[in-house]
């Protein structure tokens, strides 16, 4: 696991495009090959390890997959980061030995197909010793991949080793492959505006679904949420996601990149149909009731009008709404169905955060040094604080906690590191283009909804705009003082 997330970090910070694509081509190699050793004797596998025939005939026909897409994507560039966005949204629900797993199938394709490619590409080139120049986001580089390197260091000692490889396997090494690829496309307007486009239609159907499922009060996935609408006041709708939190943060994505190039288009036409655009959205994410895609998309937006605008400005009417905010809580807590004195309605009132965070807030302060893990946070929270609880399933629901529960002084110290230079590199110059302001903007607000639910690392929306963000970096800002419009 470690030599797979080294070579994830070569691909990634390799300046000769000759051993970058050797450590690509072992990393696609080695990673299934963790993986299924690790579930090789599960149920999940039984079907397939059962009938070797049907297992080959699967594994044959994803390689003929993923060789077409790899040849279409040298032969026509833009597919790949199209394909990407695409893909991005969907998990295939994939039923076996009794359970059942939600898989980034096409985006795995796709991953697979753009490495392979550029790869084999670059292998078959002469050996000319070129290397990369210096990036602006060099930095921001080495802190990701760095993140990621400790994680799969700091699972030999985990509680739960075989979710800490998951881990590696699922997320942490093929989105890395996916940021070399994307971080290198060139991005023109049409291009960005190809992928704006896709998302925005995607978003369309989306919301669609949602509204028939309000509508029928059905919904077509994930057990949990439908068990929980019986029993709440209100209706919660996740549309083709498999929660209504993670429905609501693509929502967020897409509104705060519409509204981004709305603020710089000089075009009246466009401004009305975005806002339509955005009313419908809008209306999307309100049933989806994710107070965190709500809070989400406020920061990107305060975001977007202190580059547009602003910072004194927004600065300010962000601290009037959370002074105003404060006291409406300290004036009537009843109305809000708190009691200011009592853990338990804190508790209650935060769909059970409250708790998770102390809790990983007792288990950082009970191994500060080292952590209990990478993946470890469910397994040591169950033992060390409560073993009768169900929902401290994964994580604490706030990234920052759960980073120093399971890793300790170092893994946060390289959160904050990543953090940083991510913020550093995505808003340098993010006045200068409505594209790097959209990023900028979608990235603080994701940031935002994971110290209020969960996934950073482990959604690929993160590596994708890091990965954006990063190319537009090293393009040249445009002359002038006025912002440019591409």
């Amino acid at each position: 696991m470690i030599v797979a997330a080294l070579l994830a970090a070569v691909a990634v910070l390799h300046r000769s495009p000759r051993p970058a694509a050797w450590a690509t081509l072992g990393a696609l190699v080695l990673t299934p090959v963790l993986l299924l050793a690790q579930i090789w004797d599960s149920s999940q596998l039984e079907p397939l390890r059962d009938r070797p025939t049907l297992f080959a005939a699967l594994g044959a026909a994803a390689l003929v997959a993923v060789a077409a897409a790899a040849w279409a994507m040298r032969r026509w560039p833009a597919t790949l980061p199209v394909a990407a966005v695409v893909a991005l949204p969907f998990r295939v629900p994939i039923s076996s030995g009794g359970t059942t797993s939600n898989l980034l199938v096409a985006l795995y394709l796709v991953i697979a197909a753009g490495a392979l490619g550029w790869a084999l590409a670059e292998l078959r080139r002469p050996d000319d010793g070129r290397e990369e120049e210096i990036h602006p986001a060099r930095r921001l580089e080495w802190a990701l991949m760095g993140f990621v390197v400790l994680y799969a260091v700091q699972a030999l000692y985990s509680d739960d080793f075989g979710k800490a490889l998951s881990q590696i396997a699922f997320f942490y090494v093929p989105f890395a492959l996916l940021y070399a690829r994307m971080r290198r496309v060139a991005w023109t307007p049409r291009l960005l505006a190809w992928c704006l486009g896709a998302l925005c239609a995607l978003a369309v159907v989306f919301v669609g679904v949602g509204f028939w499922e309000y509508h029928a009060r059905e919904l077509l996935l994930n057990p949990k949420v439908i068990n929980g609408n019986e029993f709440a006041s209100y209706f919660r709708v996740n549309s083709l996601f498999f929660d209504p939190n993670i429905y609501g943060r693509f929502l967020a994505m897409v509104m705060i990149a519409v509204t981004a190039v709305l603020l710089w288009s000089p075009s009246t036409r466009l401004v009305l149909a975005g806002g339509v655009l955005l009313a419908l959205l809008w209306a999307g994410l309100v049933l989806t009731f994710s107070q965190s895609s709500f809070v989400a998309l406020l920061a990107g937006l305060a975001v977007l009008g202190a580059i547009r605008w602003s910072r004194r400005w927004t600065a300010a009417v962000a601290a009037a709404l959370v002074v105003a905010g404060a006291a409406i809580v300290v004036a009537a807590p009843g109305a809000l169905h708190l009691d200011l004195g009592s853990s338990a309605s804190a508790d209650r009132a935060t769909s059970g955060r409250y708790d998770l965070v102390r809790g990983g807030a007792q288990l950082f302060a009970d191994r500060p040094a080292q952590g209990w893990g990478s993946a470890s946070f469910s397994r040591a929270y169950r033992r060390e604080l409560d073993e009768s609880t169900e929902r401290a399933v994964s994580a604490s629901h706030t990234i920052p906690v759960t980073v120093a529960a399971e890793q300790g002084v170092p893994g946060f110290l390289a959160y904050v590191a990543l953090v940083a230079l991510a913020l550093l590199t995505l808003l340098r110059r993010s006045s200068r283009s409505p594209a790097r302001a959209a990023v900028a903007a979608a990235f603080v607000a994701l940031l935002v909804h994971t110290m209020l639910y969960a996934a950073f690392l482990e959604d690929p929306l993160t590596w994708v705009l890091l990965g954006i963000g990063g190319a537009l970096a090293g393009l040249p800002a445009p002359d002038g003082d006025e912002p440019a419009t591409a």
